[in-house]
């Protein structure tokens, strides 16, 4: 990345767009804590997390859902919700937890499974599941984590036409609350257009335009880098 600093807001939606290459991944990883920053930093809530890895940082309130699925391949889809359940609830932490916290703990992640459509395969393992079913079960480990931030990196990649409405209701869903952070790397741009409040775009690692959809998606530069129309 090349000097790109930006801020997000509680209550609002950004969509990362930039053609293959552009440094969205990347952008999304600092952010989240899986690649160090060599230079810069992360501020999140005023804290300095620039030295933080990924699991502090998903414990002060960042939850990502990745562009290639990060579950627990053996583990039924109902277990790899209550795992998620549990951290949040910081259940490990007590080998005495009662068999009436256990069970709590499993209503929760069955409430997650039913959000994203999953319910009936709750006894299924991961590794069974289809593509698009294993992209919603890494959406309702992320709502089970109950994070500040919601980073979604292409959360329809690979759903199929009827799949992709119930994550994009979700993320409305989620918006909706108005005191989320939501951070949505997205190539759709019909999902863009109805998600987003602030659109930044990322070309060869650098900032090149930011601001309200209409304005950055009739830009001339964001023509060229990432529709491919050339400037006149």
């Amino acid at each position: 990345m090349d000097g790109v600093s930006c801020e997000f807001r509680p209550g609002t939606l950004t969509a990362i767009v930039g053609p293959n290459g552009a440094g969205k991944t990347t952008y999304f990883n600092l952010i989240s804590g899986q690649l160090p920053a060599t230079s810069g930093s992360v501020h999140l809530f005023g804290e300095d997390i620039t030295r933080m890895g990924a699991p502090q940082r998903t414990k002060r309130g960042i939850g990502r859902a990745f562009q290639l699925t990060n579950l627990f391949p053996r583990l039924s889809v109902l277990e790899n919700v209550r795992l998620a359940v549990q951290a949040r609830a910081n259940a490990g932490k007590s080998l005495l937890a009662t068999w009436d916290s256990r069970i709590a703990l499993i209503e929760k992640a069955e409430h997650y499974l039913e959000r994203v459509a999953l319910a009936d395969k709750r006894e299924v393992a991961a590794a069974a599941l289809s593509h698009g079913d294993q992209r919603k079960l890494e959406v309702a480990i992320l709502l089970a984590l109950e994070p500040e931030v919601f980073m979604f990196d292409e959360p329809t990649a690979g759903m199929s036409v009827d799949e992709v409405p119930v994550i994009l209701e979700l993320i409305s869903h989620i918006k909706a609350q108005g005191d989320k952070t939501i951070l949505l790397v997205e190539h759709k741009m019909d999902v863009v257009r109805s998600l987003a409040d602030r659109i930044i775009v990322l070309h060869q690692g650098q900032l090149v335009a930011q601001g309200a959809p209409a304005e950055v998606i009739a830009s001339p530069i964001v023509q060229e880098a990432y529709l491919g129309v050339a400037r006149v």
